[in-house]
């Protein structure tokens, strides 16, 4: 029977970009209640700031993203994850806007967290990284934008827990966001997402080398949960329809079944390798963080359990999209938003995409989508006066 592949430990490589830093007498201050300091933020820029700062537009990257966007990625040799996008001439074009994209904090791509080293034991910090929200993520985000001298940006943009991050930036910092694009999110983590996420963090938790969290203390790496916990989150960016034109039962180098274990099929063999890939470039307690980071994230019990509440008086567009054959994050949740939007008179549109290719269309290639972002920052950018 094969199985996946144990991982050794790897040292973190010198990251190309930016990195902006903030001393133990600048922590930043969580929601949990703790305070992290000092503390990086790492983050990529693509385009230049105009003379009056205005065409800024942030990037609010995926659970498993990072600030490499729109440029091969350092660690894989794969393209930016969302390239097709952002470039010259693309819908998100860097010809024309500024465009900023940072690593989360509690990230393992030159942001601190987990893996990194806690200054008070000179040991990385392991569980003893504080907890994060998505409001500290955000939190993390405006230091940086305050950092580059951005009064306002003109747009915030992100799908899945980027999407989290830009109705989080709506709804704090109002008069810092001109526009707002939450693509395939909501405004909370459901039952089932957080179900699967539990699922995820249990595999981790299991593997014997995850050694409570101190792992990289004890020169081990807990790669077959993390490459499980991937895998299971993997099944649910898909859909069925995707999945089976993909793969179908189609055998995997082979005429017949084994009557075994082995990966007889191909979807059995594309898991295993989405599995095996990810552990490569991610670190297995940064998930841990991230995830529950996701199920804490519920912006209407901030505000009274109205959503509508959280975007009272707001002057910020915003358009919303999503995908019919989301499964994770479905329209019914965009809609939830949009109605809410709709009840403090929020300049919002809307457009759900026919799509059959999952939760994962938004990084995909769709010419609807592309059509929607490009009409609508067209759209800011004339009601702004920006050229």
């Amino acid at each position: 029977m094969s199985s996946l592949p144990t991982q050794p430990l790897r040292a973190r490589p010198a990251l190309p970009g930016e990195q902006l830093h903030f001393a133990a007498d600048r922590p930043l201050a969580l929601d949990s209640g703790a305070a992290l300091g000092p503390f990086t933020l790492a983050y990529q820029t693509y385009g230049a700031l105009n003379a009056d700062k205005s065409n800024a537009i942030l990037i609010c990257h995926a659970l498993t993203g990072d600030q490499f966007v729109a440029e091969t990625h350092p660690m894989t040799g794969r393209p930016g994850w969302w390239e097709s996008m952002v470039g010259p001439g693309k819908p998100i074009d860097t010809d024309r806007y500024f465009v900023i994209c940072s690593n989360v904090v509690g990230g393992c791509m030159g942001t601190t967290g987990p893996s990194d080293l806690n200054p008070a034991t000179d040991k990385p910090y392991g569980l003893g990284f504080p907890v994060i929200t998505v409001g500290d993520m955000v939190r993390a985000q405006l230091r940086l934008i305050d950092h580059l001298g951005i009064d306002q940006l003109f747009a915030v943009a992100g799908g899945s827990m980027g999407g989290m991050q830009v109705l989080e930036w709506a709804a704090k910092y109002p008069e810092r966001v001109f526009a707002a694009l939450p693509i395939a999110c909501a405004a909370r983590h459901s039952a089932q997402n957080i179900a699967f996420h539990e699922v995820g963090r249990q595999a981790i938790v299991a593997d014997p080398d995850w050694r409570g969290g101190d792992y990289a203390l004890q020169g081990v790496n807990p790669g077959r949960g993390l490459a499980v916990a991937r895998m299971a989150a993997h099944i649910t960016y898909l859909s069925e329809a995707a999945l089976h034109r993909k793969f179908g039962r189609n055998l995997q180098d082979r005429a017949n079944v084994t009557y075994g274990f082995d990966a007889d099929f191909q979807v059995e063999s594309y898991l295993r390798h989405q599995g095996s890939i990810f552990v490569d470039r991610f670190d297995a307690n940064s998930y841990l963080y991230i995830t529950r980071a996701m199920d804490y994230f519920d912006l209407a019990a901030e505000h009274g359990g109205l959503l509508s509440n959280a975007f009272k008086d707001t002057k910020t567009r915003f358009c919303l999209i999503s995908f019919t054959s989301d499964w994770l994050f479905p329209t019914s949740e965009s809609r939830e938003i949009v109605h809410a939007l709709n009840a403090c008179a929020a300049n919002v549109s809307f457009v759900e995409i026919e799509s059959d290719k999952g939760h994962d269309a938004f990084l995909l290639e769709e010419p609807e989508l592309f059509a929607v972002m490009r009409g609508f920052l067209e759209g800011c950018a004339e009601h702004r006066g920006l050229r």
